[in-house]
């Protein structure tokens, strides 16, 4: 793919860019390893005075960052000014707690003085997608920063602009020189950084095939990754749920982003008791979004990202029909110029069948029909996939069991699924390893080291 910015609601080429040379990444390597052999003897406190400035940054231009985003991938624009605030909340989260979070901690044993001493390792490769431009890199970003890494961003080819404002915003924050660069290069030149001595590690957040091929070429060199990959998410409607709540919540949850995230609500397992009921509700509040222009304040659902993801469901949609799938409503492309595709809903697939197992890229829900509790998690767990997952009840004991028993890196009840800087997030299954934000996600890039004084 070319490293360009394309109007995913027009179509239109807006500017395109080259890719640099080796001699270019090397230099940017070169700057990298000398950066943290500085950026490493800061302290927390200035650390922290850096990332509230690129806080402030973010909250004052916004609007300007919003359109970027909105221009380049296609997001509503005020779901991008949500996104920005919420890279300046991750800023102010780490800048508040990362002292404490790497503070050292003493143990005691036999020796007069033990404890675990918490150091940053070096330069950290970030791998990046389109589907949240900002929010993705900065949840990386503030807590690699703050533990004093440097950072090399890989951003996805057809967000160059929001990967370049990145690294201005870190830059005018007052982070010293080569602290955060992007690199504007293919994802095929990814493994020879990789099998550079000056990068220690690397998160991906993306695809299944791409989060294998960074950890393949990753275990060669024996460097620590961390990855969140994709979801096929379920969203569990049991009989004492608040149905009006869950059908709104559903829509919300299955059209994050235009549908295209990662723990968006993809398959929706219903109790028969009330899945007439719900599957009607549903009908309605799909059929009411607002296709259009994504910086309408009005509009509900945009264009996708690429041409490519529209022809994706497109075969999946296919696919599920000749399973024995039903569609409700949508299940084609808008009629328009532009990467537009209709809310969908598709019922009857066979949940044995293979398309029941994969990750639908885009504003497509899949209706299920359970039995009971037992089949509904049964069904949720039969999946290659372990991200997220949305359950719905008010019976405490029913709540315990899914708590307990979903296959995921997080269960959600009577609400969706989403990220916050305060908790851990992540995956199991092929759904990736590791986990971002918290004190956990800091601990993912320190050496976590054994201190012994006799």
């Amino acid at each position: 793919m070319a490293i360009a910015t394309i109007n995913p609601a027009t179509g239109e080429t807006i500017k395109t860019f080259e890719s640099l040379n080796a001699g270019e990444i090397a230099e940017k390597l070169n700057l990298a390893g000398l950066a943290f052999a500085e950026y490493r003897q800061t302290s927390f406190q200035v650390r922290s005075h850096f990332l509230n400035a690129a806080a402030d940054i973010l909250e004052q231009e916004k609007t300007d960052f919003a359109k970027l985003m909105t221009l380049e991938m296609g997001k509503t624009f005020k779901s991008a000014i949500a996104e920005v605030e919420k890279c300046a909340l991750v800023c102010r989260y780490y800048a508040e707690h990362a002292a404490n979070f790497l503070a050292d901690v003493s143990v005691e044993t036999q020796a007069s003085h033990s404890f675990v001493k918490y150091q940053p390792l070096g330069v950290i490769l970030a791998v990046m997608p389109w589907n949240f431009p900002f929010w993705q890199v900065f949840r990386f970003v503030a807590p690699a920063l703050m533990a004093g890494n440097v950072g090399l961003l890989k951003h996805a080819s057809n967000v160059p602009q929001c990967a370049l404002a990145i690294e201005d915003i870190i830059r005018r924050a007052g982070f010293p020189e080569g602290v955060f660069q992007t690199l504007l290069i293919g994802a095929a030149q990814v493994a020879d950084l990789m099998a550079d001595d000056r990068i220690k590690a690397a998160t991906l957040t993306g695809s299944e095939p791409a989060g294998a091929s960074l950890a393949m070429a990753s275990g060669k060199q024996i460097k620590k990754t961390v990855l969140e990959l994709g979801g096929s998410d379920p969203f569990i409607v049991l009989g004492s749920a608040d149905l009006e709540t869950a059908v709104a919540i559903a829509t919300t949850a299955r059209m994050l982003n235009n549908g295209q995230s990662c723990i968006a609500a993809k398959r929706f397992i219903v109790v028969e008791e009330i899945a007439d009921k719900f599957e009607k509700l549903l009908l309605e509040k799909f059929q009411g979004l607002k296709v259009g222009d994504p910086m309408e304040p009005d509009t509900d659902l945009g264009p996708l990202a690429t041409p490519a993801i529209i022809q994706e469901l497109e075969q999946q949609v296919q696919i599920a029909q000749a399973a024995g799938g039903k569609i409700l409503t949508g299940g084609k492309a808008k009629e328009r110029p532009g990467n537009f595709y209709l809310p969908t809903i598709i019922t009857d697939i066979p949940p044995e069948s293979a398309i029941a197992k994969e990750e639908f890229f885009g504003p497509i829900a899949l209706l299920f029909r359970v039995p009971d509790i037992n089949s509904a998690i049964k069904l949720a767990n039969d999946t290659p996939f372990g991200l997220g997952a949305s359950a719905w009840t008010t019976d405490t004991q029913e709540q315990q069991r899914l708590i307990a028993e979903i296959e995921a890196g997080a269960v959600f009840i009577n609400e969706m699924v989403k990220s916050d800087p305060r908790l851990p997030f992540g995956g199991i299954k092929r759904s990736g390893y590791g986990r971002e934000l918290s004190i956990q996600g800091i601990h993912e890039f320190v050496n976590v080291k054994t201190v012994w004084v006799k």
